[in-house]
């Protein structure tokens, strides 16, 4: 999205919520850091004159999508979320499907088995205390709170194969991931499909309703012909 709005030579800036330490560098002015909620978020709009907001975070990154939409309509800004479309299982998934962190944890079956918590880094707070060894991958080092865990630095995207292999290498039973779609975290899925393992599968959150999209092409449509600061 940001090269598509980069290489029309639009007026826009990307904004990262500051929680990576080292974030991929962008073809467009950056700014890092929250806004302050959505009022916060509602005086950057009328400040630098926004004309336009693409929401492209992540389909879990609910605080952010409400703050956006009651942003936008605070101040009659336009608004269009940039999401993909969420996974669909196929045929030898094994999916348990969970609505949030909780009852997933609560999916597990406390037997002392090894699980890949493929959910980040934010939400692990309801899986600490179960009997489970845990292999976490972040994008990052970063401290977390579950003990008998490994931790694998890597970022993606990453491929069926290596996925396979990590998952025997680490003696793997059951997956918990969030729906998130798209392409590059979807090799731990195919990879559990491969393997015959259950996977809990987190479902997106309901958000407000808001113009969705699954393409950059389908943004800089609905961008087209319009005075944009986006």
């Amino acid at each position: 999205m940001a090269r598509a709005l980069a290489e029309a030579g639009l007026d826009a800036v990307y904004s990262y919520a500051g929680r990576t330490a080292n974030p991929v560098a962008q073809p467009l002015p950056m700014r890092i850091g929250g806004f302050g909620g959505s009022e916060g978020l509602a005086d950057y709009l009328r400040a630098e004159r926004i004309s336009h907001v693409v929401d492209a975070t992540h389909p879990f990154a609910e605080g952010m999508s409400r703050n956006a939409v009651a942003a936008c309509c605070a101040t009659g800004t336009a608004l269009i979320a940039l999401e993909r479309p969420p996974w669909v299982a196929a045929p030898g998934d094994r999916w348990i499907h969970v609505a949030d962190y909780e009852p997933a944890a609560r999916a597990l079956p406390g037997d002392g088995s090894a699980v890949f918590l493929a959910i980040g880094r934010q939400n692990l707070q309801p899986f600490v205390g179960l009997n489970h060894i845990w292999m976490l991958r972040f994008a990052e080092v970063a401290a977390h709170p579950l003990r008998d865990a490994t931790l694998i630095v890597s970022r993606g995207p990453f491929t069926v194969t290596g996925d396979i292999a990590l998952m025997r290498r680490h003696d793997i039973a059951h997956v918990v991931a969030k729906n998130a779609g798209g392409h590059a975290a979807q090799a731990k899925i195919v990879a559990a499909r491969e393997l015959g393992l259950p996977v809990v599968m987190i479902d997106r959150p309901v958000l407000p309703l808001r113009r969705v999209v699954a393409a950059p092409a389908e943004v800089m449509a609905w961008l087209h012909g319009t005075d944009r600061g986006v």
